[in-house]
């Protein structure tokens, strides 16, 4: 890689940002494209993020991704901001625009891009999302832009989960979605789901747990996406095979979410080539084999 007067600057802020798989994406784009430009990872402490925000419009960077907990934070520091991450209420994407940063959120669209890849359609799912936060609320605004028949929210806390559902049911301007808390699952129908498990149960180190263990819950899921992307296997991936269901991790998600970022940033188009190539040296980052 080499590194000049010209070479634009790229990179992720967010705390903390070590263990960031992001490097292993973008620079492997640019090197394959010729692109002069570096990727880094950025630690910004507590109570920074707007200080970030503007220092990187200053220091000229081309773009920045933002990670936890950063990704409302920035919001007021934008010049611009897309519908989706608007209605998402998250950014994780800030794209250089004259006079300030517009923001992007590229991990919804990165989910859709990896499920398209893995043959699993969201239309006409009934959509089972595991988790209240942040992220299965984009999850679930996200089943309802590509046309699922059904949403249920399931979470310990059915108050949050009721919160998302009725979001969710004005967005669509009917009743979609609903919420049940985490111990009625039991109570679902007897039908197939898609299940997403959009909280952080089963994350490196306490990779041997998940939201749920019962094997009679997992009978009914034809299909599991768990969000989570270290490690490369869940529990709850394993659960959903081996109850004859397909199972996928979070790392492809991971993978298109900043492949659109780079995109773009750059203008350019990532083909399936490329992307596979970016998605084996995350791979080799993470030392899975």
């Amino acid at each position: 890689m080499k590194i000049d007067g010209y070479t634009r600057v790229c990179g992720v802020m967010g705390c903390p940002v070590e263990h960031t798989m992001s490097p292993a994406i973008h620079n492997t784009l640019a090197e394959s494209l010729g692109e002069n430009l570096v990727y880094v990872p950025f630690r910004v402490p507590a109570g920074h993020a707007g200080d970030a925000v503007k220092g990187a419009f200053a220091l000229n960077l081309l773009g920045v991704n933002v990670t936890v907990p950063y990704k409302s934070e920035v919001i007021p520091f934008l010049k611009e901001i897309d519908p989706l991450a608007e209605t998402i209420g998250a950014v994780n994407t800030l794209v250089r625009t004259e006079g300030g940063f517009k923001g992007y959120n590229t991990d919804m669209p990165g989910l859709y891009r990896a499920m398209c890849e893995d043959g699993v359609e969201i239309a006409g799912e009934k959509v089972l999302i595991l988790g209240a936060g942040g992220v299965a609320r984009a999850v679930a605004i996200l089943a309802a832009e590509k046309g699922a028949g059904r949403i249920v929210i399931l979470n310990r806390t059915q108050e949050k989960a009721q919160k998302i559902a009725e979001e969710v049911n004005l967005l669509a301007g009917r009743r979609l979605a609903e919420a049940k808390a985490l111990e009625e699952y039991a109570s679902l129908p007897a039908e197939k789901y898609l299940a997403i498990q959009a909280t952080n149960v089963g994350m490196f180190p306490k990779v041997e747990k998940a939201v749920i263990e019962d094997a009679a819950f997992y009978e009914k899921i034809h299909t599991g996406y768990d969000l989570v992307f270290n490690p490369a296997r869940t529990r709850f991936m394993s659960l959903v095979r081996e109850s004859g269901g397909r199972a996928f991790g979070g790392l492809k998600m991971l993978l298109y979410q900043g492949i659109i970022a780079y995109e773009l940033w750059t203008g350019a188009e990532i083909d399936s080539e490329l992307a596979g190539k970016a998605y084996g040296e995350m791979r080799k980052a993470m030392k899975i084999e």
